[in-house]
């Protein structure tokens, strides 16, 4: 057990191990951290990688960033601040996941450069994998089947992302995916090929 000075709140440590856990599911525990514009195509990627992932009999979980804000994050606006305090949120989830020894797909704008690299500092080397889903804000615009660019153009959406909110692009991630130059098969592939040059799946 290991004391903090929080409130004398302590630690408990499992009597069951990370590594136990990740022997039981066959691979790792990891976050592939999907990122970009609204309509970019995080979702739907994140989503189909994690069908091929069940296939091969791995223990996932997609975390959406409207699912979340249904619920965990239902009390938070989209200021700036509250954007912030929700990828925290979502970053301490996502590491108790990661420890369960489950394969973490996430797909957030999350805006901010600083807010992602507070994400990663939570995970060791060969944890977290950030894949930044790249797409002219024009092209998103264009798919985008909720209104959300036409409304937030309009006045009716405030600090939307690419419109009257920055978005902050990774400057070293993973993994780049031109979605408006591949189709969603070969982004898919693009994902998979990351999860099997990082060993993350058991194979023997």
């Amino acid at each position: 057990m290991q004391k903090t000075n929080n409130n004398n709140l302590t630690w408990f440590d499992s009597l069951i191990s990370r590594k136990d856990r990740e022997r039981l599911h066959g691979h790792q525990g990891a976050v592939f951290w999907f990122t970009g514009l609204s309509s970019s195509g995080k979702s739907t990627i994140a989503h189909l990688v994690e069908r091929e992932l069940h296939k091969m009999g791995c223990s996932t979980y997609v975390f959406d960033g409207d699912n979340v804000r249904h619920g965990l994050c239902s009390d938070l606006s989209f200021s700036p601040a509250a954007r912030r305090e929700n990828i925290r949120r979502i970053g301490e989830m996502v590491k108790l996941f990661v420890d369960a020894g489950i394969i973490v797909l996430t797909a957030f704008i999350s805006p901010y450069r600083s807010d992602r690299d507070s994400v990663r500092s939570l995970f060791a080397d060969g944890e977290f994998f950030e894949i930044y889903v790249e797409c002219p804000a024009e092209v998103c615009e264009g798919r985008d089947q909720k209104g959300v660019y036409k409304r937030a153009r309009a006045g009716e959406i405030k600090n939307f992302t690419g419109i009257s909110a920055p978005y902050e692009a990774p400057e070293n991630p993973e993994l780049i995916i031109r979605s408006n130059e591949l189709s969603v098969e070969e982004a898919v592939a693009c994902a998979m090929q990351l999860v099997r040059e990082n060993n993350i799946i058991v194979t023997s």
